[in-house]
């Protein structure tokens, strides 16, 4: 009973708090740090709180995140002289790795990525890119692939 209490509570959190975060970045193309550090905390507490992750898988999954779209962040920068990917993502994928673990990161980042491209090759979505300024918020199929990972893990887990 006290593990599904504990599961109940950090779902809260992180589902409201990835909630959030995709409406803010839909509206704004930001991701607020004041939403990403406390879920990167969060969900390294969680780790020590629910038994399917980690607190080593946790931390290097947080670490990793961050640091692999910040790389990302850097080379597209340097290549194309613009920006391909906000901070805030790598602030966000950094949440999916202290809540999912290392091994959940390639999964997020499959879903986000088919998701947002599904996403851009809708024809309404197509002709807003071309008379907006053609960026696309990331930031809610990362929440979206880190959301379905999380419960997979917990699922798969339990049975």
């Amino acid at each position: 009973m006290t593990y599904f209490l504990h599961a109940l509570g950090f779902a809260g959190a992180l589902y409201i708090g990835l909630c959030a975060l995709a409406w803010i970045d839909i509206k704004t193309y930001r991701l607020p740090n004041v939403l990403t550090y406390p879920l990167v905390v969060i969900g390294l507490i969680a780790s020590f709180k629910l038994p399917h992750i980690t607190p080593k898988s946790a931390l290097i999954g947080a670490v990793t995140g961050y640091l692999a779209f910040v790389i990302i962040e850097r080379i597209f920068k340097q290549l194309y002289k613009k920006d391909g990917l906000g901070r805030g993502d790598a602030k966000l994928l950094a949440v999916g790795g202290a809540w999912c673990g290392w091994f959940g990161l390639p999964y997020i980042i499959l879903i986000a990525s088919l998701c947002g491209l599904i996403f851009a090759s809708l024809p309404s979505q197509k002709q807003s890119i071309k008379k907006g300024n053609g960026h696309i918020p990331f930031g809610p199929f990362l929440a979206l692939g880190i959301a379905l990972i999380w419960a997979a893990q917990l699922y798969y887990w339990q049975r």
